[in-house]
């Protein structure tokens, strides 16, 4: 009789004891674990990857010849609840292959483009004097090319049969004029006038100083060697003629050059074209002239490249007051263009350009990066424009972008070897997959 009380007692104890378990166990279950197991239970893989070789895949679980486990891969992996192509990374691994990222932010952006630059001469303000007449060179005042004249500076004097005619007949207009000044006839006085002016213009029209038109009227004596002027102000480039030499209006006598204002010379490459504008500021240095800046603007952008360098010629005009610049002088320029307001700009780094268009990784969540094609604009420094893309705000990966953009292709690839399934006609699904040869996924044996 004891030994049968004693066996339902430990029976009893023991029944107690498991059933105690069992509360307890059901008690310390998190209130959401229940359903996270059933959300794994219903996450299923839809292939795993060789963890060495990303592109051979199966459909079953699977070792590798090291050993090591296949990965499984799931849908949400394949597209990271983005794009096609959107990257999901543990943050832990994002610091350790050293993503950072940056700001797609608004700003005024410029850039300085420095070139070298090249003298001359500005040809509005180059004169190149020829006469009006034929005739003989007499003398010649200006004798040296590199001589500064001016404006009724006397070059030569030369002697013209036309010129010699021109003079007596404009004394035969002035004799007449004084004759019939007291004529009683007003028709007759105006015509010796209107005779009178027209030889003086012919004279003033060949270019005959006011001072030998004067000792005209004063000595009543034609003058042989008549004086020619400069009309400008100016160096000396070239003479043309000599002492006793032939001359006709075909015979360029003096070649003459403002050197006031001095035209530069620059070469832009192709890219720099955007920035260049009409009065965009530029800046000058000259090795003969050391430590000073001399300021200028852009005059005009030739409508044509050089073929041969690629390169748009720009002419910049500069003061030369003090005649500091000479023509064939070589130059660093640094030309300053207007700044571009309001541009949306992300760092140069961060673009990549491995396929036919560029494109950044976008950080869309914590550890989920998201390709993005941009189209880009003008380039400043270490900064890029965006023109569309991107959004204001928006950050984007400046650092390890390759290896995301790596993975990204991955996953987009296996994202394409899914999509079929779900498009797989009812028949093939029935178990009719005959068609399908050729084009089951690769895969190791266990």
């Amino acid at each position: 009789m004891n030994k049968k009380i004693v066996g339902i007692v430990v029976i009893t104890l023991i029944t107690g004891v498991a059933a105690g378990y069992w509360l307890s166990s059901w008690h310390t279950t998190a209130p959401g674990q229940g359903k996270e197991t059933a959300v794994s239970a219903a996450r299923k893989p839809l292939f795993y990857r060789n963890p060495m070789n990303p592109t051979v895949t199966s459909p079953v679980p699977a070792k590798d010849g090291m050993g090591m486990d296949y990965v499984p891969v799931y849908a949400d992996d394949l597209t990271g609840g983005g794009s096609a192509g959107t990257v999901v990374i543990d943050p832990t691994v994002v610091q350790n292959i050293g993503v950072r990222t940056a700001l797609a932010s608004r700003k005024a952006i410029s850039r300085s483009i420095k070139t070298v630059g090249r003298l001359a001469y500005d040809e509005e303000l180059l004169t190149r004097f020829h006469p009006k007449i034929s005739g003989w060179v007499e003398k010649l005042f200006v004798s040296e090319t590199g001589e500064a004249v001016k404006p009724g500076t006397m070059l030569l004097s030369v002697y013209s049969p036309q010129l010699v005619a021109s003079e007596q007949e404009y004394l035969l207009a002035l004799k007449n004029a004084e004759t019939l000044a007291k004529s009683p006839f007003a028709d007759i006085r105006k015509d010796a006038q209107a005779l009178l002016r027209s030889s003086r213009e012919r004279l003033e029209l060949l270019d005959v100083p006011a001072h030998q038109i004067r000792e005209l009227e004063r000595t009543r004596k034609t003058i042989k060697a008549l004086h020619i002027q400069s009309p400008v102000t100016g160096i000396v480039l070239k003479i043309g003629a000599r002492e006793g030499q032939h001359i006709t209006p075909r015979t360029e006598l003096y070649k003459i050059a403002d050197l006031s204002k001095i035209w530069v010379y620059v070469d832009v490459y192709e890219y720099e074209i955007p920035w260049v504008r009409l009065n965009d500021a530029a800046e000058m240095r000259l090795v003969s002239v050391p430590g000073r800046v001399f300021k200028g603007k852009i005059a005009y952008i030739y409508p044509y490249l050089d073929p041969k360098t690629r390169t748009n010629k720009v002419r910049l005009e500069f003061d030369n007051p003090n005649l500091l610049f000479k023509p064939d002088m070589f130059a660093d320029v640094i030309l300053h263009p207007n700044a571009k307001p309001d541009a949306l700009v992300i760092p140069t780094a961060a673009i990549i350009r491995t396929g036919e268009v560029p494109k950044v990784f976008v950080q869309v969540g914590k550890g989920t990066f998201e390709p993005r094609r941009v189209n880009l604009g003008l380039q400043a420094g270490d900064e890029t424009e965006i023109l569309s893309g991107l959004k204001t705000g928006e950050r984007v990966v400046t650092s390890a972008q390759f290896l995301l953009d790596s993975e990204s292709s991955l996953v987009e690839a296996a994202a394409k070897m899914v999509e079929p399934k779900e498009n797989i006609p009812q028949t093939q699904k029935r178990g009719d997959m005959k068609g399908m040869k050729g084009m089951k996924m690769d895969q190791e044996k266990p």
